[in-house]
């Protein structure tokens, strides 16, 4: 408690502090979804399984529009990393230090993960299970990892976008959703493959609009590239972003909700479709209504310093969330009390809330055993041994293209994990390319980080 009375004590009167309340619930907003909305039976083998309660529930589809809140992960993530690239320049670093030392919360909580799933892969493997069933329960401990993918490709793109971004402001966006929705006519009217860059577009348009919610901060920045932040233009978003919805979901082909469910036509998350970009645009709208009381409750001392506790650990507890849920069915498995009940029946219901609680204590667990790794990330070029301010040093070229080079190692390794089939045989539980890729690119990045390859 000490500890967060000094850094909220520390905190700038010019921060954002609303910024970083929102990312703590958008990722408390996906634990709770995934939890809320999971079924667990058996398979025909007699071995636990899981899936989703949407497909049987048509009538929660709606309640996605609040729940999918990746867009507002991708909002703020564009916020952040205006603000920290911008600091970073004011110092006189560079692009190439912003991107090795961006890396460092990103890549050592996710390391830890990968890690300890295919070492205790591998002793399950020696115990004798079988190959199928460990890949099955690392598939789903591994589920938030397909996020990752996409914003560590939307991480380095940072500064040639925010470079588009002073140039043009607010008609990059636009431009994205016009591929977004060129993507989508491919999606329904062929060619299919014409909406594979909805994974970037979508995902970039957001993170833009987070730039330009940043640049609000300086009153000198012209109008094209800030982000209107008055209750009537969130009034407007939301009514925009509402009409819009309901015409694309009930008059147009696109589905109801705004999460996977087996056997609709289309997905609106994977990739984004202008539907879901529709979300995020009365999201946003809400955002803007909400933001004047929130400063303000933010102000205060607990509220701010629970903030902060939940932001030292948000991706800890984002990536361990589904291990939890893992973990707690093969407990309650082995000593024979697991429920099955029926998706919608009254027990099913009723077993919600204790349900809720034991995945609370489990990932509790997790997060006190994983979190240091994310909470202790120091950050990179700010200080030197002896704790004074050290200025950041430029980096040669070869050191900017093994940056690129380590990002698109972790890029490929997490993406080889999302496309290799749940059922796959595979002892270590995550293809051994896939394991190779990501390590290799970690171990680069973590070298820059000690300093090679910078000039000073």
């Amino acid at each position: 408690m000490r500890r967060l009375r000094q850094l909220a004590e520390r905190t700038p009167a010019a921060r954002e502090r609303y910024v970083d309340l929102l990312r703590g619930l958008a990722i408390t907003m996906v634990v709770l979804g995934h939890w809320g909305i999971t079924v667990i039976g058996y398979d025909r083998a007699g071995r636990p399984t899981g899936h989703s309660a949407l497909g049987d529930l048509p009538w929660a589809w709606p309640l996605t529009w609040v729940a999918q809140v990746m867009p507002v992960f991708f909002l703020v993530g564009g916020y952040a990393n205006a603000a920290s690239l911008a600091a970073r320049r004011s110092r006189g670093g560079d692009a190439t230090g912003w991107l090795i030392d961006r890396s460092a919360r990103l890549v050592r909580p996710t390391t830890a993960l990968l890690v300890v799933l295919a070492v205790g892969a591998a002793v399950a493997r020696f115990r004798g299970a079988d190959p199928t069933e460990i890949r099955t329960v690392v598939w789903f401990a591994t589920i938030p990892l397909w996020f990752l993918v996409a914003y560590l490709v939307v991480v380095p793109l940072t500064p040639p976008m925010y470079a588009l971004h002073r140039r043009f402001g607010l008609v990059v966006p636009l431009v994205l959703v016009g591929l977004v929705a060129l993507g989508d006519l491919g999606r329904i009217f062929g060619p299919a493959g014409l909406a594979t860059g909805n994974y970037l577009f979508g995902w970039l348009a957001v993170h833009q609009l987070g730039f330009a919610w940043y640049d609000t901060r300086s009153p000198d920045t012209p109008a094209r590239r800030r982000l209107p932040l008055s209750r009537r233009a969130g009034a407007v978003l939301v009514a925009v972003g509402l009409t819009a919805l309901v015409l694309l979901t009930l008059v147009g082909p696109y589905p109801v909700a705004m999460l996977n469910v087996p056997g609709e036509r289309l997905d609106n998350a994977a990739p984004p479709s202008l539907a879901l970009l529709s979300v995020a645009t009365a999201q946003l709208g809400l955002i803007l209504l909400l933001r004047g009381p929130a400063e303000r409750w933010l102000h205060r001392p607990r509220p701010w310093q629970a903030v902060i506790a939940v932001n030292a650990v948000v991706l800890t507890v984002f990536l361990w969330h589904l291990t939890a849920a893992v973990l707690l069915t093969g407990l309650l498995d082995a000593l024979g009390v697991l429920p099955t009940p029926r998706v919608g029946s009254g027990a099913w219901w009723a077993w919600r809330v204790p349900w809720l609680l034991a995945l609370a204590v489990m990932l509790a667990a997790l997060v006190a055993v994983f979190g240091p790794i994310e909470a202790r990330t120091r950050r990179p070029g700010r200080t030197g041994a002896d704790g004074r301010e050290r200025k950041p040093s430029g980096h040669t070229p070869l050191a900017t293209a093994l940056a690129v080079a380590g990002y698109a190692g972790l890029v490929v390794g997490l993406l080889l994990n999302s496309l290799t089939r749940k059922a796959a045989p595979e002892p270590l539980g995550l293809p051994a390319p896939a394991l190779v890729a990501y390590l290799a690119g970690a171990g680069v990045l973590r070298l820059l980080r000690s300093g090679w390859g910078s000039r000073g």
